[in-house]
């Protein structure tokens, strides 16, 4: 780690003003007329960072957003709900702050006993988180002696409570959960066991051609699936039908093509259909796509390929689902991939996914235990991919 770490700082009697990324989907419950957090990840992989700060005598203060309330309080994206479940998570109550900054937080966190939990509301309910404020950043900072950055999810945007306040901090460090997704995804860029095999997914060959570029200098293959595939397919000539393409985009389709030499593979066969809701239309065709169909998941033969040179790779990357994951009749590629990528855990590789909806299929299989790593970044996972730094690791204090 370039960066200072947990590790780096005396916590002691210490006042750590700790970024978490508490962005997790809530529900409102039918029972309760609350809301309710429905997946705990992202809370449990902060809980090492916590329990480091109060087992070693220091105050944990807690900052995090929540959706996009559009710089104003909004009761449906209060962090109260993620309060109680990180209550249960920690086995012990600690306090919830219904403001972020202030007077009042100022006095409720100085009179804190060592040891103990305050989060704060969520961030965004200030239009000067998301414009890096510097006068909402300072605000911030009086709310600790130490800085700690331990949310991967939002490294890579510019934002107050993540690279603003830093620099109010003669120490500000990476905590448990970020250094360990820096390390992981750090390694597989930078010392990967060959062969490797990156399988990429999703809409957009706008949202990868970065990645893309990146990883061909650095992996044996790369596996494209979902939308994104037939801009490359039409770039090729083949026949899509009414696949959606990003017309604007053939052409840094085609150069990739070019550079790829081989490296880069497409599926060679499709589950289509004339519609999301047309599922009695839906069937399996090999090679081009017929006028009025468009492809939504990849097929067989593609699946069967992907799969042997993912449990044949000694380290793989996966960001982005093979198709409509969220239609179950055209998310048969998106499984399959998830359960090649645990096969090939099992094999000895070095196994790390990325992105909602690849994170999702792999938690719905109950396979997540079996890769690697999961991290809990999408966009900052694509930026590290893409070999960009992240203003969240820039913004902490150097190594000496």
């Amino acid at each position: 780690m370039p960066k200072l770490t947990l590790k780096d700082l005396d916590l002691h009697e210490k006042c750590v003003l700790v970024r978490v990324d508490f962005n997790v989907p809530l529900q409102l419950s039918e029972k309760t007329n609350c809301y309710e957090v429905v997946d705990d990840t992202r809370i449990r992989a902060a809980l090492p960072t916590i329990q480091t700060i109060t087992e070693a005598g220091g105050k944990a203060v807690l900052l995090s957003h929540l959706g996009r309330p559009k710089g104003q309080p909004d009761p449906q994206y209060s962090l109260a709900p993620v309060a109680d479940c990180l209550s249960e998570l920690l086995g012990s109550t600690p306090r919830f702050s219904s403001e972020t900054i202030g007077s009042v937080v100022q006095k409720t966190v100085r009179n804190m006993p060592n040891g103990s939990v305050i989060l704060l509301e969520n961030t965004r309910y200030f239009p000067g988180e998301t414009k890096n404020d510097p006068d909402f950043a300072a605000e911030l900072a009086k709310l600790g002696d130490l800085f700690v950055n331990d949310a991967f999810g939002t490294a890579h945007r510019v934002h107050a409570s993540n690279v603003g306040v830093a620099g109010h901090f003669s120490l500000a460090a990476a905590g448990h959960l970020l250094e360990k997704e820096l390390m992981r995804l750090g390694h597989a860029l930078e010392a990967p066991t060959p062969p490797t095999v990156a399988l990429l997914g999703g809409a957009k060959v706008s949202d990868k051609i970065g990645v893309i570029t990146n990883l061909l200098e650095i992996v044996d293959y790369i596996l494209i699936g979902g939308a994104m595939a037939y801009t490359f397919l039409k770039a090729k000539g083949i026949p899509i039908g009414s696949s959606l393409i990003e017309e604007d985009r053939l052409g840094d389709a085609q150069a990739m093509l070019d550079r790829a030499q081989g490296k880069l593979l497409l599926p060679s066969d499709h589950i289509v259909s004339t519609a999301l809701n047309a599922l009695e239309e839906s069937k399996t065709v090999s090679g081009s796509i017929e006028d009025g169909f468009m492809g939504l998941d990849i097929g067989p033969e593609t699946v069967h390929a992907y799969t042997q040179k993912v449990q044949n790779a000694n380290t793989c990357i996966w960001n982005g689902p093979m198709g409509v994951f969220e239609v179950p009749a055209f998310a048969s590629g998106t499984k399959a991939m998830a359960q090649a990528m645990a096969s090939a855990t099992r094999n000895g590789a070095v196994t790390i996914i990325g992105g909602g909806d690849s994170v999702a299929a792999i938690k719905q299989l109950h396979l997540h235990t079996e890769v690697t790593h999961v991290s809990t970044g999408g966009g900052a996972m694509l930026q590290f991919l893409e070999g960009k730094s992240l203003p969240g690791l820039n913004a902490l204090t150097d190594q000496s």
